[in-house]
């Protein structure tokens, strides 16, 4: 199984979106709630080399982007074997 890891904020709605998607999956992750925190937000953004939104996605140490990212990776077939790794 990868080590999947997601930087979310306790009320956004598209962190919900991604958490479900994953957990719709059985995949086990790595939450980093990052409300309010602003050196663990910039520790993200130093890892995501710019962007700033979350969700931000991990998997395998390997950026992919946000909600709409990742549910564009599994609409075209490609999360799954990403998850599978």
């Amino acid at each position: 199984m990868a080590k999947v890891e997601i930087y979310t904020w306790t009320t956004c709605p598209y962190c919900i979106r991604a958490k479900a998607l994953l957990d719709s999956k059985g995949v086990k992750y790595t939450e980093y709630n990052i409300t309010g925190d602003n050196a663990a937000r910039a520790k993200m953004i130093e890892r995501t080399g710019g962007p700033d939104s979350v969700p931000q996605i991990f998997i395998d140490g390997k950026h992919y982007g946000g909600c709409d990212d990742i549910h564009a990776l599994d609409a075209k077939g490609q999360l799954d074997p990403l998850l599978a790794a």
